[in-house]
């Protein structure tokens, strides 16, 4: 017999296999909520999404029950779904919870990081710099994320590891929206330099603290750019 033909389809003008199409629409559409290019507290148009993407509601709805997973979606009975909303108080208790887990990475990976893996620290970091200088946000956004993934998988620790990835997937978006408020950007850079170099030093605490102040100041920075968005709204 014959083996089955495998049928491919377009997601986001890529052809992709169907194995694992609802993660890859999952990917897709949390990338737009992150960039607000599907704004918080606005329903989401199934049938539309269908249209755009190309895609049957089957893996658009498992698509959308993952990312109602990392809190990206609330699922409503009888009720379109809706791009969850950013609180105030949430951000400000996620980014307690993830600066805590890095904390804890930083201060393993200063002492368990190889000579290759602080090499790419580096060269991630210089990279990530280029992008900051250029203006470029979205490279710098995703170097970013990949400095902060590498600091915590050298902690050589799966569970942290595990449970990073499950705060960083909630964080994502209200990160990428701090970089738009005022001098935030240039700050961060500086402070993701100072965590590097704690590491090179192999200086567990020094790293620990900086990076989990880094953190918290993130947070701080995407609160200050919700209450300004209220403010505008009510005036």
């Amino acid at each position: 017999m014959a083996a089955p033909k495998r049928v491919a389809l377009v997601v986001g003008g890529r052809t992709v296999g169907r194995l694992g199409l609802d993660r890859r629409i999952a990917e897709q559409l949390r990338r737009m909520i992150v960039r607000c290019e599907l704004l918080p507290g606005t329903p989401i148009s199934e049938a539309r999404l269908c249209v755009q993407m190309h895609v049957s509601r089957t893996p658009l709805r498992e698509a959308l029950k993952l990312l109602a997973s990392e809190g990206l979606v609330d699922l409503r009975p009888n009720r379109r779904p809706l791009v969850r909303a950013i609180s105030e108080s949430e951000t400000v208790q996620l980014f307690e919870a993830l600066g805590a887990v890095e904390r804890i990475a930083a201060e393993m990976a200063a002492e368990r990081l190889t000579p290759a893996e602080l090499k790419r620290l580096t060269a991630l970091q210089a990279r990530m710099e280029e992008h900051h200088a250029a203006s470029r946000k979205d490279p710098y956004s995703q170097l970013n994320e990949d400095i902060h993934c590498a600091i915590v998988a050298g902690a050589g620790n799966p569970v942290l590891v595990e449970t990073h990835a499950s705060l960083l997937a909630r964080a994502k978006r209200a990160r990428y929206a701090a970089l738009a408020a005022t001098g935030r950007w240039s700050e961060s850079v500086t402070e993701h330099r100072e965590v590097l170099q704690a590491l090179l030093a192999r200086d567990a605490r020094k790293a620990g603290h900086l990076l989990f102040e880094h953190v918290v100041l993130t947070g701080r920075a995407v609160v200050e750019a919700l209450q300004g968005a209220a403010n505008r709204t009510a005036a």
